[in-house]
């Protein structure tokens, strides 16, 4: 299995460019986000980069042109962890495009509150996200931006040949070869969109289970990255084969293919950021 190690060698996200222009938008921390360390986990942060997505998109006049996408990786750099309660901004930007798919940064803060449950002062925390998008038209297929989009987001960046690199080893190893056993991961019907696929937040709901046995890879600041490779449906079984590193955690979620052979659908890593 070959990937980018983890720890020191992680490259940080590329920052906004000077003066580039952003979409902004605020949320709030909700109980139904945090686990029962009042930790804002992974599948809560997924759903606030569905939400600025969608409300950047709504703010601009690119929803009849461009309104089809679909995202086929999501990075997330939780440098100083949100908890309850809290105010987040959202601050959104394109670092990086090409004529069919852009990286879209998205900066996360949030300015911690204390109630009774949680009294303490907090940091301010501080998640750093970029999410590769792939313009499609309206049967799945990837599609030019429209000139007027590319021009808007082009002028965020000075990055306009992206090509797509996985971060993740997207082969499944033999279970002979490693410790842990593969486990199946119960899917609910309200874990899937109106388009019949699961969502992209239900995904990380799968690795916050496993994390429960990995406490000390989100203890400090922690790098999750998730690619999506094949869709899931309603109906799907899903079985997620692990392997343990010192410093990161490998997940394949693999459902049957159309032999019932298991195929991933989407790999998943979370590292430690040595930061």
């Amino acid at each position: 299995m070959t990937a980018p190690p983890s720890g020191t060698d992680i490259e940080p996200l590329r920052d906004r460019k000077d003066g580039a222009r952003y979409f902004e938008a605020g949320y709030r921390v909700r109980t139904g986000d945090v686990d029962q360390e009042m930790r804002v986990r992974l599948d809560a942060v997924a759903r606030y980069l569905q939400d600025v997505a969608n409300d950047n998109i709504e703010a601009t006049d690119y929803g009849a042109s461009d309104p089809f996408w679909i995202v086929r990786r999501t990075v997330i750099d939780v440098i100083r962890p949100f908890s309850w309660p809290a105010a987040v901004t959202a601050q959104r930007w394109c670092g990086a495009l090409s004529t069919r798919w852009t990286n879209m940064r998205v900066r996360l803060t949030a300015d911690h509150e204390t109630n009774r449950f949680n009294p303490e002062e907090r940091a301010p925390g501080l998640i750093e996200t970029e999410a590769f998008w792939i313009n499609v038209n309206n049967q799945g297929m990837p599609s030019r931006i429209t000139d007027e989009m590319f021009e808007m987001l082009s002028e965020m960046t000075d990055e306009h040949r992206l090509r797509w690199k996985s971060m993740n080893p997207d082969k499944a190893p033999d279970p002979s070869s490693i410790e842990l056993e593969d486990r199946e991961h119960v899917l609910r019907i309200t874990d899937f969109d109106p388009f019949k696929h699961l969502n992209n937040a239900a995904y990380l709901e799968a690795i916050e289970d496993e994390l429960v046995d990995h406490p000390d890879l989100v203890d400090g600041p922690h790098r999750a990255v998730i690619e999506y490779l094949r869709p899931i449906v309603p109906g799907v079984r899903i079985t997620l084969r692990r392997v343990r590193e010192p410093e990161r955690l490998l997940v394949w979620m693999q459902i049957p293919g159309d032999d019932g052979t298991p195929v991933v659908a989407a790999t998943v890593s979370v590292s430690k950021l040595n930061r």
